[in-house]
């Protein structure tokens, strides 16, 4: 079984099982968890914030930042496709009264600056007061240039706007970025982070841990940002016993991100060379180019059915949805996911 579906289920590995097991525990809520206080101490100082939050989920700790930033009646300016807008039930709406103003990517995934600016309402109490800019790094599985991160911090620096980061995903942008002019990794997502107020980290994604998010800013965000995490009932206990596992990926899991991009692009070379080879598929299997860990495809509909049911025959699971007239089928590569799994995967599809 070789499970593309998402960088979610990765399982922990036997060292970070260890350091789970040997963790420091005490009471979070009374904030004297030894290992959530270093986990939280060691996010903001690798990304360059003066203090941490440990939440539950990703999904908590974006909603947290909106809350924390944003009073009800404000808004919030968005993508379209940003997970903040479109996969989290509608928290900031349904539960933050912030408004989303939602506008379109461009095909690299950035929103125009100048679509950005146009958006930011007038002081005007006819309208929703623009209070906060939500970027998503990497968004698709597609990076976001630095200088373009620079110019949006830059924007709501100028126009008296929050700047929130949703970095989900944003190890895998810095990796990405560091191999192209051989920086580090670490730093490189420091840069990424610079001149915004905020930033959501997910641990359970790429980094490989089995559940949490960190929320970072400065002290007296995170001060606010603790009581909307227990407004919203994120506080835990001893929970130093999954800290450990965060405090792990983030010792350990960071550079070897670059082995998940490797095989992406791995598999998105072998897909165009099956999708050429074989009749079946010609011109019916578009591949798209990857970036990161994220890779697409787009599969006639014709064949679609069938060739989604054959990958699941042979235990290659994916998730797949409508786009247009075709199937859009995604792969995440992962911890869990070898060069052997690609292989394997890459003979499954020439079988079809």
């Amino acid at each position: 079984m070789s499970d593309f579906r998402s960088d979610t289920v990765t399982q922990p590995t036997e060292a970070m099982k260890q350091a789970m097991m040997s963790a420091m525990l005490g009471d979070d809520v009374f904030g004297d968890d030894p290992t959530v206080n270093r986990l939280q101490e060691t996010a903001a100082a690798m990304l360059g914030f003066e203090a941490g939050l440990f939440a539950p989920s990703g999904t908590q700790t974006n909603l947290i930042a909106l809350m924390t930033h944003c009073q009800r009646g404000d808004e919030a300016i968005v993508g379209q496709q940003w997970h903040t807008y479109r996969w989290e039930a509608g928290g900031m709406a349904v539960l933050g009264s912030i408004q989303p103003q939602p506008l379109e990517h461009q095909p690299d995934g950035t929103i125009a600056l100048a679509a950005i600016e146009a958006a930011i309402k007038p002081d005007d109490p006819h309208f929703a007061k623009t209070r906060l800019v939500v970027m998503e790094n990497t968004t698709g599985g597609k990076v976001l240039p630095l200088s373009y991160m620079q110019e949006v911090s830059g924007l709501a620096r100028r126009r008296g706007l929050r700047a929130h980061i949703d970095g989900a995903r944003l190890f895998n942008a810095a990796v990405a970025l560091a191999a192209q002019d051989g920086g580090d990794p670490v730093a490189t997502a420091r840069a990424i982070c610079s001149g915004y107020d905020s930033v959501s980290l997910c641990l359970s994604k790429g980094l490989g841990a089995p559940v949490g998010s960190v929320l970072l800013g400065s002290r007296e965000f995170i001060l606010q940002a603790r009581r909307m995490r227990k407004m919203l009932g994120g506080g835990m206990r001893q929970a130093g016993v999954i800290a450990a596992a965060g405090l792990h990926a983030l010792e350990h899991h960071v550079h070897r991100l670059a082995d998940d991009h490797a095989n992406a692009r791995l598999l998105a070379e072998g897909l165009v060379k099956a999708a050429s080879a074989h009749p079946r598929l010609e011109g019916k299997l578009v591949v798209h180019p990857v970036q990161t860990n994220i890779l697409f495809i787009d599969i006639d509909a014709t064949v679609a059915d069938d060739f989604l049911q054959h990958l699941a025959a042979h235990g290659v699971k994916v998730t797949s949805g409508m786009y247009g007239t075709a199937r859009r089928v995604r792969w995440v590569t992962h911890l869990d996911i070898s060069q052997r799994d690609v292989a394997r995967a890459l003979e499954v599809v020439s079988a079809f």
